[in-house]
Order: structure tokens, then sequence, then C-alpha cells
């Protein structure tokens, strides 16, 4: 009861012209920035970072909360009209709902894809509700525990993101290796800084990653080549009372899905998103159908994908802990304006913390109403050549870079951010690790030798507490059961070959 009273507190507050204009512009941003192919949550929230420096904590975190959501529905409207997943966890989407645009019906599509997306993000407030008093057992946690619990978030990671376990290491073993770079957080002694004078604190989260996702999609897209067609015929805008009934079940079985999986750190959104169009293809009476435009397969994704873009906020805002690389950029709209995600937050600044999780409410409902009177104009948008929109991509990334610090350097790690991530992508290797390493390196290293001071060196110490004990087991447990799974052949998200496949594009010539 007391978590509804403070949601109610932050409905009010987000009520404010103010906040929903910030609201309304994290969606339009968000939404065009997802129609870009390739360009899914993460790349989308770093490319638009650093329109929120000068706003201030809540409108901020307002905006790119909207930007996150938004982006979604924008990779969305290009898995149904041209049958270009904006990100993986919308190929699960391209499968029918391209099929019925390609009916006439991309118009039920995409307003059934809107509701269903709506309706699990309320299932992921509510959660929210639920699991905010968990932030009052975080506090409790010392140095052993919090170490568990960034072994437990950087492992999980590792296992569950890309084609192989191995991979994920070496991409958080990167990531711990740059964490490293700057001062000692004990002694204060600089270290592997080469000599630059602009990595004595560190590298600056923000560059890293708006290259990490922006620049690095930016470059794969590039390659894919994109040619510029036109997007299918809209139709009829409105959904059948029988497309809404088809669809209930759908939504409330995906948006359960979704909530549960974006639970776990490093989840990809793909992950949910298949498993809600697995599970309701097998419960159809004609299961057949399914691929030829069945709104039941775009109904669950969509479900899914919202619910799970909620709850992977719940680790960031009850424990400090970022489950993804979006949370990690959100993590960096937190800092950046003087606020630390954690336990504290619902005790120190319950203001800022449910006006957030309120926004979330009001924000999905303005991309609702947006939904029906936009859908023409994505169409147009969609017929804009793409190397226009990626020239405006390269100017706000730089321009973001450089506005941090008002620093060069900063697009100097831009610029290596991007290139190396890219090529990182060219072996497999997921970047998606290395961001949340970038964010818990320091409070892993941190924790790891304060534990062994208390103890003086003795490593039994990580084995004093239950806590991290239980911590260890569930570790071991996800990822044994995630080596299973893909020994047995279960995919735990689709490959790229099955993303590839899933995108009806045409090579240019030359």
């Amino acid at each position: 009861m007391e978590s509804l009273g403070y949601l109610a507190d932050g409905l009010q507050a987000v009520l404010a012209p103010e906040m929903l204009l910030y609201a309304l512009i994290g969606c339009l941003m968000g939404m065009i920035v997802g129609v870009l192919p390739g360009f899914g949550p993460a790349a989308a929230t770093a490319l638009m970072f650093p329109v929120t420096f000068s706003l201030g904590p809540v409108p901020a975190l307002i905006m790119m909360a909207a930007v996150l959501y938004g982006s979604m529905y924008g990779g969305s409207i290009t898995a149904i009209l041209l049958k270009v997943p904006g990100e993986a966890a919308s190929v699960a989407t391209t499968l029918d709902g391209h099929a019925m645009a390609k009916a006439g019906r991309a118009g039920p599509a995409m307003i059934i894809a809107a509701v269903a997306g709506f309706v699990g993000c309320m299932v992921g407030v509510a959660g929210f509700v639920v699991a905010a008093p968990l932030s009052r057992l975080a506090v409790t946690f010392g140095p052993v525990e919090m170490f568990a619990l960034t072994v437990f978030a950087l492992l999980i990671a590792a296992g569950l993101v890309g084609s192989s376990l191995v991979k994920g290491l070496v991409a958080v073993t990167i990531g711990l290796l740059l964490a490293t770079i700057g001062r000692d957080p004990i002694s204060g002694v600089v270290r592997f800084t080469g000599g630059a004078d602009g990595l004595i604190d560190g590298l600056d989260l923000i560059p890293v990653i708006m290259g990490l996702f922006g620049l690095t999609e930016l470059f794969s897209s590039i390659e894919r080549r994109y040619t510029e067609r036109k997007a299918v015929t809209v139709g009829r805008i409105s959904p059948t009372r029988q497309d809404f009934t088809d669809s209930a079940g759908p939504v409330g079985r995906g948006s359960i899905i979704g909530f549960f999986v974006g639970l776990l750190p490093g989840s990809p959104g793909a992950t949910a998103a298949f498993a809600s169009y697995t599970l309701e293809r097998r419960l159809a009476k004609h299961p057949e159908k399914f691929g030829t435009g069945m709104v039941q397969g775009v109904a669950g994704p969509e479900s899914s994908n919202n619910a799970l873009a909620i709850s992977t906020m719940i680790p960031l805002f009850t424990l400090g802990i970022p489950s993804s690389a979006t949370m990690a950029i959100m993590f960096g709209v937190f800092t950046t304006n003087g606020l630390i995600p954690g336990p504290k937050l619902f005790s120190d600044n319950p203001d800022i913390a449910w006006t957030i999780i309120a926004s979330l409410i009001v924000g999905n409902l303005i991309l609702l109403l947006l939904n029906v009177p936009l859908v023409r104009f994505w169409v147009l948008v969609l017929k804009t050549p793409y190397p226009v929109l990626y020239a405006i991509v390269v100017a706000f990334l730089l321009i973001g870079a450089y506005s941090l610090r008002n620093s060069a350097f900063d697009i100097v790690v831009l610029l290596a951010s991007g290139l190396f991530g890219y090529l990182l992508t060219k072996i497999d290797v997921p970047v998606s690790p290395i961001a949340l390493t970038l964010v818990l390196g320091g409070l892993m290293e941190t924790s790891l030798r304060q534990s062994l001071a208390l103890s003086q060196g003795d490593p039994s110490i990580f084995l004093s507490s239950t806590t991290a004990v239980v911590l260890y087991v569930a570790t071991v447990v996800i990822l044994a059961s995630v080596a299973w799974s893909r020994r047995r052949g279960i995919p735990v998200q689709p490959t790229a070959e099955d993303i590839e496949s899933s995108r009806d594009t045409t090579p240019t010539k030359g």
C-alpha cells in the first residue's frame, strides 16, 4: 500500500505539462530512431542521451525512459511494414506482422502491437510496485554480498548474450580490463592510462556506449546496404473485434514471460519474444497458419518486449545493478545528474524514483495515442533515403560526445569504441557485456578488495554469507541450464542467421 501511495504521488507529478512534454518528445524521438534498421533501444538511448544533459534528473530520466519504449515500437514499425527488424527482439514480429501488412492489414498489425505493448508495460509496472520494497533488503548488503551480486550479474550476462558462453566471457574480460583504466578505487594510484590525461579518471561511460551501440550499429547497417524501397500499403487502420479477442490470451501470456525474463541480467529481449511466439504457436488450434498473418504472432512478442523493457529497470532501481546495455545507459543518466541508483534511491529520493516509474504508465499511454494518427506518417519516414538518416545519426553522436566535457578526446573514444565494437561483431563477440562490466567493474573490484581486507586475505570470506552462497548457486544453475539448452540445440536467442533471414532486403549494386 505504501508503494501504491508513492505511485499515486508520482502520477500527479508526471502529469504536469512540462513532464508530459518531455515524455512526448522522448516517445517521438525514440520512434524516429527506432525505425532505423538495426537501431534498437540501446543504440537509440545512446544516441539521444546528449539531449538530456541540461534537463535535470527527473525530466532527463522521463525522456530517456520514453526513448526506450518508443524505440522498441519503432523497431516494430519496420518489422511490420518492411520486414526489417529494428533489433533482434523484433525478429519474431516480422514473421506474422509483415504477412499481415502484405495482406493489406498493416494498420491492424501496428495498432495491435501498440496495444499489446501498453498492456505489457502495465504488467511490468505492477511488478515494479511489488518488487520496490525489496530495495530495503539490499541496503543490508556488505562487500561480500555485493561481490557475489556482481559475479551473478556479469556471468549470467556472459551466458545469455551471444552465441556461446566463451564469447560472452571474452566480452566480460574485455570490459573488466577497460574498467581498470584510471585511478585505483582504493589507493588512488593512476594506472593503465598510457600517459593520456583524458583517462586519469577512467573511461567515460557515455562516449564508450555511444560508440559501442550507436556507431557499431551504423557501421553494420551500412555494411548491409539497405535499398530504399516503398513500404507496403497500410490499408484499413483499425483492428476488428475478432483481432482483439484473438490477441487477449497472447498478450497476457507474453507479458508474464517478458517480465520474468527481463529480471535476468543480460537477458536478450529476443529470448522472451521468441518464447512467447513459440508458446502461442503450440497453443494454437491451427499452428500451421503461423507465418501467414496470425495476429497472435504479433500480440504475444510485442507484449513480451514491453514487459521485459520495464522489468529490466527493477534490478537497476532496487539494487543498482544494470541488467542490460540499455540499463547501463540509464545508469549513466542517473550518475550524470548526481543520483546513484540502488537501494538508497527509494529511501533518499522516493519522489524521483516513483515519478520515473509513474512516467512509464503515462509515456506508454502517449505512445498508444500517437499510434493511430502517425501510422501513415511512418510510411513516409521509411521512404527517406538511409544515407540522409545515417548522416543525421553521425552528427548527433559527434556533437553529443563532444558536449560531455567539451573535449575532443571524447570524440576519439567514441570513434575508437565504435570501430572496436564493429570488429567484435565480425567475430560474433557480443558488446552488451562490455557495457555492463564498465558499470559494474569498479564495484566488483572495490567489493573484492574490501572483502579480502576484512578477512586479511582469507578467500573463505566469500562463502561466509548465506545470500552470497545463494547467488553463487543461482549463477551455476542458470549457466548449467543455458549450456544444457544449447547442447540440446534449443536456441537461447535467435542467431545471426535467423535475424538476417527475417530481413527482406536487397543489396545495392557495386
